[in-house]
């Protein structure tokens, strides 16, 4: 089964249009994507790590993210990837929304800062998406970009200005 996508105009509001993933979007048209940064007491992130042979970004680190299918807003979406791509149940209180950017030519992107401490022995990998998660400071992440083991810049291109805010 394919999976059904809102269509947006650039403002983010729905069109009342369904798009299904994998074909062409038209001009002017957006779907809503998700990032979920998720900081603990000590200012690490819970970062995860992609199976290699996956996408583009194969055995890269990344945050954990994904699209929104037709009926859910963008907490929802927040918490359903988190769930689904690491296992863990985020409290909805702990999270807000640190950032809206187009992304691309048609990704509407709503970038979450959740604070939680997570115990990492709680972190459940999808085989078929995550091999690996650990907690990495600021510093960490950034060696991590620079060596080319983590998503590069252009993935995240606010990851300075939210290593710095949280």
């Amino acid at each position: 089964m394919s999976e059904i996508w809102d269509v947006l105009d650039i403002d983010g509001d729905k069109t009342g249009r369904l798009h299904e993933r994998g074909q062409p979007m038209q001009k002017g048209d957006y779907h809503l994507v998700v990032h979920v940064w998720i900081v603990n007491s000590k200012r690490e992130y819970l970062i995860s790590k992609m199976v290699p042979g996956t996408k583009d970004i194969s055995g890269k680190w990344q945050t954990t993210g994904g699209h929104a299918v037709a009926g859910d807003d963008s907490l929802t979406t927040a918490l359903k990837e988190t769930k689904e791509e690491i296992g863990i149940t985020l409290d909805f209180n702990n999270g807000q929304l640190f950032k809206r950017y187009i992304e691309g030519c048609h990704g509407i992107c709503d970038v979450w800062l959740f604070r939680q401490d997570v115990d990492i022995a709680d972190v459940v990998l999808q085989p078929d998406e995550t091999c690996d998660a650990m907690w990495a400071g600021k510093e960490k992440i950034m060696k991590m970009v620079d060596e080319g083991s983590f998503r590069p810049k252009t993935s995240y291109p606010y990851l300075e200005d939210l290593l710095c805010y949280s």
